[in-house]
């Protein structure tokens, strides 16, 4: 196929074409499309998709901020007029009721404000507002607030609280120089006691838990040179300390010092009921019917005596468990030999809510803040 050279002989791609008279078997060129939103004519036939007409008649908004059709409201607070179409109302979900029943967010300032009225109106009336009562610590009430002249003089360590008052009644005490013979006579931290030509100062309260091992006796010195409890504490503080209660010698577990007279007689007195716990191993098996005796009470030489609980230490038959508040002595060992059963070790692991935790046997340690408060406050609960 031969190509012609010929410019005018080329085929046009132009988009406008020869309509009739360029013959041939080419298509009419298509009509362009109006994309004015005005139609052709107007009727807009000459269009089938009539455009909308944009603007209603009303003045058009000016978005640069001129003057135009006022832009519309949705205030809820405007008032409405004659030509308001009714308020609709939506019953509240859920979520929106609970929006409504939460607190408000206080006002201080103006809370603040109110109180300084009341308040500086009342004063001015001369009715002053009731003060409050001051509660103090234990800690507080022992260092500075007064106390009986013969438990000072047995914190001193000079001396128990009636040998103290003996003391007193003969003569041989005095407060800042003066002779105090009357028997219940309160002193002060500040104060200068006098036993003949020395002064007493009053001891820091001293509180050792000590593990006791067997084959100790519990006594502050023996005559026949047995080793007792007090070498196993010697030297832990220079006040005088003293054991409360008693330990066999047998025994094992913990025991408590210390200096603090009136301490000693809360926890010793049976009106104190203070809770201790027993791990008591015993030569056979102890059978349930007489494990039930024991719960409900067995008759001894000296009363009925019950113990508050009893049970098996995990499954050996042969070890229980005892809590016990009584302070007769030896009594856990004569119970079970009531019944025929020979306790073979007996460790006191539980005393006052105090517990062997962290202490060997034959070790000893000072009481915490915290354990001394609790066990003071143990004491106070029972005296109720």
């Amino acid at each position: 196929m031969k190509h012609s050279d010929n410019p005018q002989e080329k085929r046009s791609f132009n988009k406008e074409r020869a309509g009739g008279n360029g013959g041939g078997n080419h298509r009419p060129a298509p009509q362009k499309r109006n994309f004015n939103r005005q139609s052709s004519d107007e009727n807009g036939e000459g269009n089938p998709r009539q455009s909308r007409p944009f603007s209603n008649g009303r003045p058009r908004r000016d978005n640069n901020g001129g003057v135009g059709r006022p832009k519309r409201s949705f205030d809820k607070d405007r008032p409405r007029r004659d030509g308001d179409r009714p308020k609709r109302s939506f019953p509240k979900t859920p979520r929106e009721e609970s929006e409504d029943m939460r607190p408000r967010r206080r006002d201080v300032t103006a809370e603040s404000e109110i109180l300084t009225e009341i308040v500086e109106r009342r004063n001015r009336e001369g009715r002053r507002s009731p003060e409050k009562v001051k509660v103090r610590s234990l800690e507080f009430e022992e260092q500075y607030m007064p106390i009986r002249l013969n438990k000072y003089i047995a914190n001193a360590g000079v001396c128990s609280r009636r040998e103290a008052d003996t003391l007193i009644e003969a003569g041989a005490i005095t407060v800042n120089g003066i002779v105090i013979t009357e028997l219940g006579h309160k002193v002060l931290p500040t104060d200068e006691v006098r036993f003949g030509d020395k002064i007493l100062q009053r001891e820091k309260p001293v509180y050792i838990l000590l593990n006791k091992p067997k084959d100790y006796i519990t006594t502050m010195y023996d005559e026949f040179q047995r080793q007792h409890v007090m070498q196993l504490i010697k030297g832990a503080c220079k006040e005088r300390v003293y054991p409360v209660g008693r330990l066999d010698r047998d025994t094992t577990g913990l025991l408590l010092f210390t200096n603090d007279g009136s301490m000693t007689k809360k926890l010793t007195h049976p009106r104190s009921e203070v809770r201790k716990l027993y791990h008591v191993t015993l030569n056979k098996n102890l059978s349930f019917a007489d494990m039930q005796k024991i719960a409900d009470g067995i008759e001894l030489d000296d009363g009925k005596m019950a113990v508050d609980e009893i049970a098996y230490v995990g499954e050996h038959k042969d070890q229980v468990g005892v809590a016990i508040h009584s302070g007769k002595n030896r009594i856990i060992r004569r119970i079970f030999e009531s019944l025929g059963y020979e306790v073979v070790k007996l460790d006191r692991t539980v005393y006052a809510g105090l517990t062997k935790k962290d202490l060997p046997r034959g070790s000893w340690r000072f009481l915490t803040p915290a354990e001394i408060n609790i066990l003071k406050m143990s004491i106070k609960q029972s005296e109720r």
